[in-house]
């Protein structure tokens, strides 16, 4: 563990990833520009960028950039959002049959300003590359949409391979990191979601470092397992910026690997629990190939 002053200098050394760069990275690059598409890869500054991206494989953000709340932890832009764009599930699509990709995580920033959420949308978006790359696995990243379980169902029944929703981090912080959110309207999402298809696989991840204790984390992630959820990610939290939520202290390895084995042994299929994991990192690797 890393605490107190520690923080202020630099990353540990097991905090490391890959610079972005290499022909397949500027490939995917410029097609997402030239199809006019954002990635939480970008918006998010997600630290895996280069290695997934060289991988050819990314998330992509739906329903514009611009988020209608505040996470205190979040890079992604906040305010009031622009018109819906009906032709981005079309774009999104092409983008999939173009790159080949065998696997895509589909994610959105909130846009409580839509009567469903953007639900619609991803729906959408998820008929799309079911059309345009009929072998490709779909995972979608949503947010609660305020409670709204019908608009739930509109993405349930599009039929993605797996539905995810990220606790993020303990109940005793949404209030500060995520003041819009609910801890307990999130877990309500992900038992929704089994009771509307119980062979979906679900999923959830969790930062680390906000300053919960571990006794809350393993508390986090035995109300996460009761929701009968599949798959958990566990990452390390780096502040974006020096605007947002400080950071605590870094986990060791070691904890990481604790973490990790005691949520397996509460009978999760797939847990990825490390400093550089992020929601997205390694998704393929958690669900079987369509046949």
């Amino acid at each position: 563990m890393l605490e107190s002053d520690q923080l202020h200098r630099r990353h540990p050394k097991w905090i490391k990833a890959k610079l972005p760069a290499g022909p397949n990275y500027q490939h995917l690059k410029l097609l997402m520009k030239d199809l006019n598409l954002n990635t939480v890869c970008e918006e998010a500054q997600c630290p895996n960028i280069g290695e997934c991206w060289n991988d050819r494989t990314a998330t992509f953000m739906i329903l514009g950039d611009v988020c209608t709340r505040r996470c205190m932890y979040c890079a992604v832009k906040k305010g009031k959002p622009g018109q819906v764009d009906t032709d981005e599930p079309y774009r999104l699509g092409r983008a999939v049959r173009n790159l080949e990709l065998n696997h895509v995580v589909i994610t959105s920033v909130n846009r409580d300003d839509l009567a469903d959420g953007g639900a619609s949308i991803f729906a959408e978006c998820i008929k799309s590359c079911q059309k345009q790359r009929p072998f490709c696995t779909i995972e979608v990243l949503i947010p609660d949409l305020q409670g709204d379980w019908r608009a739930l169902a509109k993405i349930v029944w599009a039929k993605p391979n797996v539905l995810n929703h990220n606790m993020e981090t303990v109940s005793r912080l949404y209030k500060r990191c995520r003041p819009r959110s609910i801890y307990q309207r999130s877990l309500d999402l992900l038992v929704q979601a089994k009771k509307l298809a119980p062979d979906l696989l679900t999923k959830t991840g969790l930062m680390v470092g906000l300053g919960e204790t571990f006794d809350e984390l393993r508390k986090a992630i035995m109300d996460i397992r009761e929701t009968q959820c599949d798959i958990l990610t566990i990452g390390q939290y780096l502040p974006p910026s020096k605007k947002h939520l400080n950071l605590r202290r870094y986990y060791t390895p070691d904890e990481f690997s604790q973490l990790e084995e005691e949520a397996i042994n509460l009978g999760f299929a797939h847990v990825e629990a490390g400093p550089m994991v992020r929601s997205s990192y390694h998704a393929r690797r958690h669900i079987p190939p369509v046949s």
